[in-house]
């Protein structure tokens, strides 16, 4: 219960905290001395912010003047595809980062009592998050759009503030408590297309202990061009097809072993 009652706190703090680092940022940001070797002194604001990912460009590693407790420096490496590279994935930040990157956005870690291993749970809830949310991009991707092997990720924000039109009809109308983050994407599609897509994140209950996660994901394209709309409108007659209806897909059945397949 405590880390859910942060992971709030912290989004609202700065509208969300869902931001993995690319590796050229943590290159720069180790050639300048604010490595895991060193640190930008707390509230340094050295470079600019990334439009990317609305970070610094040279993150913060050193720990805060009131920080009660040391946390690692480390990051891990996550499996989104960054938009203009080859094989370059996204980069999450450290705990550390993690840590000055709330205080900056006006979190007060005093009013969560958190214990160095509750800020452990929080960065692995923080990275499943990412990852959940990627897996259902995907989905979208590859079922409408196949003719693109390999989608992206160009840029993305947390905007916990703004509740999109969906989150509000659904309050109003399902009863559905407000999403306590939102996150905008931008996926490039091969570079044909650049699109949007929404992420609302509500509170699921206790946190799964496998999983790390407790946060149900609603990600679905941005109502903001024909093309996501006509995606939109094509998933939701599918839905009511198959899942309301009853209807069964049909699907192509595969061979099972033993059994050879002529065409």
């Amino acid at each position: 219960e405590r880390i859910r009652k942060a992971q709030h706190n912290m989004a609202a703090a700065g509208g969300g905290s869902e931001c993995p680092l690319t590796a050229e940022q943590k290159a720069a940001a180790a050639a300048d001395g604010c490595g895991s070797a060193g640190g930008c002194p707390v509230g340094a604001d050295k470079g600019s912010i990334n439009p990317l990912n609305n970070e610094l460009s040279h993150p913060n590693q050193k720990p805060a003047p009131d920080q009660p407790f040391s946390l690692p420096t480390e990051r891990k490496i996550s499996t989104i595809p960054k938009a203009g590279t080859e094989n370059e994935t996204w980069v999450y930040p450290s705990p550390q980062m993690f840590w000055n990157a709330m205080l900056k956005k006006g979190w007060r870690w005093q009013d969560d009592s958190l214990t160095q291993k509750d800020m452990d749970n929080i960065i692995s809830i923080h990275n499943a998050n990412n990852e959940e949310a990627w897996k259902e991009v995907m989905k979208w991707e590859n079922l409408l759009h196949p003719e693109c092997a390999e989608p992206k990720l160009k840029s993305f924000k947390g905007d916990a503030k703004n509740l999109s039109p969906r989150a509000r009809f659904r309050k109003l109308f399902l009863g559905y408590d407000y999403p306590f983050d939102r996150h905008d994407w931008i996926v490039d599609r091969c570079g044909t297309k650049q699109v949007q897509y929404v992420i609302d994140y509500y509170d699921g209950g206790m946190v799964d202990p496998q999983s790390k996660l407790f946060t149900i994901l609603d990600v679905r394209p941005a109502m903001n061009d024909v093309g996501n709309i006509w995606d939109r409108m094509v998933v939701a007659y599918w839905r009511f097809k198959y899942e309301t209806l009853g209807f069964t897909p049909n699907l192509p059945i595969p061979p099972t072993e033993g059994h050879n397949v002529s065409h």
